[in-house]
């Protein structure tokens, strides 16, 4: 066999090798992920989750985040008739007063509307019906403590009932009755009480008519008595609110801006060209690595236990994490600066800090801009949900509405809040890197 047929058979089986490879590869990638997926389906009970899922609950929910409810409930212990908004005390209606659908004849005779034929009748010994267009009315009352019905097999979905609770719920309303009381929950849009609470004069007022109208209050001007209403809502805590973001704000200020501070000069020694000991710069790099491996809540959750809870306490755990963060990128920054620059100032007989202060930080000076405003915004996300763990913050106020169960309004006012402020930093962040490195973002901003 000459060489010649040699190679084309060596080709032959090469090519052969290479395509088999390929058809192996192109098969077996698949099937791994598929696999993997499968894997994740089995071990995260996916089917079982999705058995669990409620599509009730989540509308509930959604609808709680951009409504309100009012809430009509009697005393089964006591007796009488009480009205208020979401069921708090600071949006209860005065004694004598109710909402204009509530027809009451007496504590414990009263007709509820709740529109379109849905109509709720509170009547004496613990009774009430419900009147549901094309099903009927339902009877209940509370005997002995336990709930007696009309109800007869099979029970409908929106009825969930057993001897100790009843809750019916419909399109118009809810209604609810245990040993303790009989509650009606109607849903209407928006966030009531949002500007003044029930007790303030300035409720139901158009702003036409506190800017411009006659006193409201004798003893206050309209427009500073509205304002300090607004401020001091008892219900939104507008003011608690505000202290809560510049919480917020100040955590993920003072955990960056130490980060770069602290890195900045940590960097040099992390960096070949200012670092002349390998130790040195193997001993920092790992440092840096160490404090940046270790998520933020992971700090949080440490120094929480040595300092306290705290605001503090997430702007120190936001600070470790970025000060290896940024000793990792300014390390690698001042290792591609221009040697040229920095011998023209020495040329000028300066000293070696003299050197890093005019050949070098210019140089390094708009990435570090660049990442400290960015990691600045990202900071103010994380730092509301540190804020959450640490006892501070907007986050602080989230996770105590969440976990209330019941002021989901609140929850979407405080994630709008969130949201906007992210917006308005990173708005900023542009704006502030625009102007101080200049470039297109400088000629952009306003």
């Amino acid at each position: 066999m000459t060489d010649a047929a040699a190679h084309i058979d060596a080709s032959k089986t090469s090519a052969t090798t290479l395509f088999f490879r390929k058809r192996v590869t192109a098969f077996a990638l698949p099937a791994i992920i598929l696999a993997y997926l499968f894997y994740i389906v089995i071990s995260f009970d996916v089917p079982g989750i999705a058995k669990r899922a409620s599509l009730e609950n989540a509308g509930i929910l959604a609808s709680d985040s951009w409504s309100y409810k009012v809430h009509v409930t009697r005393d089964n212990r006591r007796g009488g008739t009480s009205y208020a908004i979401e069921g708090e005390r600071k949006g209860a209606y005065e004694e004598g007063t109710h909402p204009a659908w509530v027809n009451p004849t007496n504590a414990d005779d009263v007709i509820i509307d709740l529109e379109g034929d849905y109509l709720v009748h509170f009547l004496p010994n613990n009774a009430a019906v419900f009147d549901i267009p094309e099903f009927g009315r339902i009877e209940v009352q509370l005997v002995d403590g336990i709930i007696k019905t009309n109800l007869s097999e099979p029970i409908p979905d929106w009825v969930n009932l057993s001897d100790r609770r009843i809750t019916i719920t419909t399109d118009a309303g809810r209604m609810s009755m245990t040993s303790s009381r009989t509650e009606v929950h109607r849903y209407f849009a928006g966030w009531e009480l949002f500007w003044f609470t029930l007790d303030s004069p300035y409720h139901g007022h158009s702003l036409g008519t506190i800017f411009f109208g006659d006193r409201i209050d004798p003893t206050r001007r309209n427009l500073s008595g509205a304002i300090s209403d607004f401020w001091n809502n008892g219900m939104w805590r507008h003011k608690d609110v505000a202290w809560a973001i510049g919480e917020t704000i100040l955590m993920a200020f003072l955990g960056t801006m130490g980060a770069a501070m602290i890195a900045l000069p940590l960097a040099f020694f992390a960096a070949k060209k200012f670092s002349p000991f390998a130790a040195l710069r193997f001993g920092m790099r790992r440092i840096f690595d160490f404090v940046r491996g270790v998520d933020a809540l992971i700090w949080t959750v440490v120094l929480a236990r040595a300092f306290g809870p705290g605001p503090l306490t997430g702007a120190l755990a936001i600070l470790l994490t970025d000060s290896g963060t940024f000793g990792k990128i300014f390390s690698e920054a001042l290792e591609n600066v221009d040697d040229k620059q920095i011998e023209g100032v020495a040329s000028t007989g300066a000293k070696p800090l003299q050197r890093y202060r005019f050949g070098v930080i210019p140089q390094v000076v708009p990435v570090l801009l660049a990442q400290i405003l960015y990691f600045l915004e990202s900071n103010t996300r994380s730092a509301t949900v540190i804020g959450a763990i640490t006892g501070g913050g907007i986050g602080l106020m989230l996770t105590q509405a969440i976990q209330t169960q019941k002021d989901w309004e609140e929850v979407a006012y405080y994630i709008v809040l969130i949201i906007g402020v992210v917006m308005l930093m990173d708005w900023f962040s542009g704006w502030l890197r625009g102007r101080l490195i200049g470039g297109k973002d400088g000629h952009d901003a306003p």
